[in-house]
């Protein structure tokens, strides 16, 4: 990977911007711990971070540790202490309740909701005092110190580096830091769906305006697919009044230009391939084969409403109900995550998913199989086990950024395994020619292409799985930061954009 990446980089310094940094601390009876953060994100993030000596990562301080080790360095970057090349994280620490408001407040749920389609909206969201002040005092002054943070590293490499900012957290980062720091290259990836411009109306005017004013600070917005691309400008237009132009992708903010790019993340399939040959997986695998029933259908997810956990298993319902030669054949094994426990729309979500299970196994399952077995213990090596042995992968996002259990699975699958995904999926554009589409809101449908997956012609099963595969090895990880940083290249020496 090093080879292009590190020649399409460009001369100017790197400073990250995430909310989950590469590094969490803890201790253990006494010790301080420091393990490599939690994440496909972070792990993108620092092979891009690897190929700059001297990157500065800001984050979050999250841990009570975290703040232990921001306040030693007095607020200030520090070494990244392992091999590989020299990076610097800064740690900026939140007061409680200021961070309480940005995240599970103002950025989760009420963002989260609104870029994944979430709301009732009959119903749901109001709009009331504790969530303007939310927006008030957590997600714009936690905005702002990160801002000062990032304009106070670059500040100290000289003025001038590039800036690349990490999702849906930090909308109003760019344009503060712009105002600081006029030669920086700024550059926002947003790794969640961009809606329409209707909903965003959901939003009061000022904060909406707020939102947008600062994303467009930036000099490129990416995104995992042109879609959300297309989706940015059309709101820029019709709820900025902007000048856009679709053939170019761009939107005129005064006197800049600011492009949309999108360049859809993948995984990198020689790590994923030595993570599951290890002996560990080894053990699941044997496990997991010796109790297999005839068919697996698989799902590894977080436990979050964009997932569309519960429609899964009410098609899986209803495919017992239509099939009934099916019982007994087929166990739906469903790894889950919990999330956002925090937020009580989560808590109230795996809930109702433990709900479900029980009521299709107590349906459908008899003294020694059960139709549906729900894990909640997130261990990977599991998940990696489980890749190799479905035969069906289901993945029913209402909409999603990208979904990378799709690429995943594809790489390490031994078994013909068909990925079923829905059409909402970021990874819909890559691999929706070689899967079998799952349509989210109709559970009939979903039912009857579970069905068809599960009795797919084994050489149709093999030839859209060697499909699916090839096209992820084509679009790995490495090319995802390579195009970006080209992008950075060529936009960066087109001249003055102010």
């Amino acid at each position: 990977m090093a080879a292009g990446v590190a020649k399409d980089a460009g001369g100017d310094p790197l400073v990250l911007v995430s909310n989950r940094g590469p590094v969490e601390h803890t201790r253990t009876s006494g010790e301080r711990t420091t393990e490599r953060g939690r994440g496909g994100l972070v792990t993108a993030l620092a092979g891009l971070a690897g190929h700059f000596d001297g990157a500065v990562w800001v984050c979050a301080a999250l841990s009570e540790e975290d703040v232990a080790v921001t306040r030693e360095h007095d607020g200030a970057a520090f070494d990244l202490e392992g091999g590989g090349p020299a990076l610097r994280v800064r740690m900026v620490e939140l007061e409680p309740e200021a961070q309480h408001k940005f995240y599970a407040i103002f950025s989760n749920p009420l963002l989260w909701f609104i870029q994944h389609y979430l709301w009732d909206l009959s119903d749901t969201p109001d709009i009331t005092r504790r969530e303007i002040d939310a927006f008030d005092n957590g997600y714009a002054p936690v905005n702002a110190l990160f801002a000062d943070a990032v304009a106070e590293e670059v500040e100290a490499l000289g003025g001038r580096a590039t800036v690349m900012l990490q999702d849906y957290h930090f909308y109003l980062v760019a344009e503060r830091v712009r105002a600081r720091c006029p030669d920086a290259f700024l550059y926002h990836f947003i790794h969640i769906p961009w809606p329409h411009p209707d909903a965003w109306r959901v939003l009061p005017p000022g904060v909406r305006e707020a939102l947008f004013k600062g994303v467009l600070g930036n000099d490129v917005v990416a995104f995992h697919s042109g879609s959300y691309a297309r989706n940015f400008l059309l709101c820029c237009q019709e709820l900025l009044g902007l000048r856009v132009d679709l053939d170019r992708h761009t939107v005129d903010v005064g006197d800049r230009t600011v492009a949309a790019r999108w360049h859809p993340i993948s995984v990198n399939p020689e790590e994923l391939e030595a993570a599951a040959a290890s002996p560990a997986v080894a053990d699941h695998v044997r496990r997991l084969a010796k109790k297999r029933r005839e068919h697996l259908v698989l799902r590894v997810d977080r436990a979050d409403l964009s997932k569309n956990i519960l429609r899964g298993f009410r098609a899986f319902d209803t495919m017992l109900d239509d099939h009934p030669e099916m019982a007994e054949r087929v166990t739906f094994l469903a790894l889950l995550q919990s999330s956002r426990e925090d937020v009580d729309q989560y808590v109230a979500y795996m809930e109702k998913i433990q709900q479900l299970v029980a009521d299709v196994n107590g349906k459908h399952g008899t003294d020694d199989w059960q139709p549906i077995e729900l894990d909640l213990g997130g261990d990977f090596d599991h998940v990696l086990a489980a890749y190799k042995l479905f035969d069906v992968l289901v993945v029913n996002a209402v909409f999603d950024g990208m979904n990378l259990v799709a690429k995943e699975s594809v790489l390490l699958n031994e078994r013909d395994g068909v990925l079923a995904l829905s059409e909402n999926t970021g990874a819909f554009e890559e691999l929706g020619g070689f899967a079998v589409a799952l349509h989210p809101f109709d559970i009939q449908q979903q039912a009857d292409a579970m069905f068809a997956a599960l009795t797919m012609d084994a050489q149709e099963r093999r030839s859209k799985l060697e499909a699916c595969a090839a096209i992820v090895r084509a679009n790995d990880i490495a090319k995802w930061l390579r195009e970006q940083l080209r992008d950075v290249r060529r936009l960066s020496e087109r001249g003055p954009k102010r």
